[in-house]
């Protein structure tokens, strides 16, 4: 019996921890409604404020792997929650690792939409598929991405 327990736990460790990993893994729609709610703060309390609130690390716009990002009209990285040092920087032309131009993309958004690409995920590393929900607040747009296996539309 002894030499069974742990034949029997160990698959069902993994189980609990691939469950448990699924569970805390944010979703597109995660993705969109903190966009949304996002560029509602935006509009609300203006750029002055809530891009230095975007980027904090340690602040309420930033859950697991979520983040803001945003751009001004010419495609400069004016809030970038995971790396700041694109802020400022112009980032129109800046590929994934397919050769997409996935910020002008963005830049392009006339409402709100979807724009997806392939991006490093900062909890595991790897390159994985995004789904990035953008929405357009004046001469910015602002958005949070999900990783994702399969992109919802």
């Amino acid at each position: 019996m002894r030499r069974l327990l742990p034949l029997l736990l160990v698959p069902g460790l993994a189980l609990l921890l691939a469950a448990a990993w699924a569970t805390g893994q944010a979703t597109q729609d995660d993705a969109k409604a903190m966009a949304i709610k996002a560029a509602t703060y935006l509009t609300s309390v203006g750029p002055e404020k809530a891009f230095p609130e975007f980027n904090a690390k340690d602040g309420p716009w930033h859950d697991r792997e979520l983040y803001v990002v945003a751009l001004d009209g010419n495609g400069v990285m004016v809030v970038n929650g995971a790396l700041p040092g694109m802020i400022g920087k112009p980032m129109l032309t800046l590929k994934d690792v397919n050769g997409k131009e996935f910020n002008r993309e963005m830049v392009e958004i006339k409402e709100q939409g979807w724009v997806r690409f392939t991006w490093r995920n900062p909890l595991t590393n790897a390159m994985q598929l995004k789904a990035q929900y953008m929405v357009r607040v004046g001469e910015y747009v602002v958005g949070v991405g999900a990783y994702v296996d399969k992109p919802a539309d």
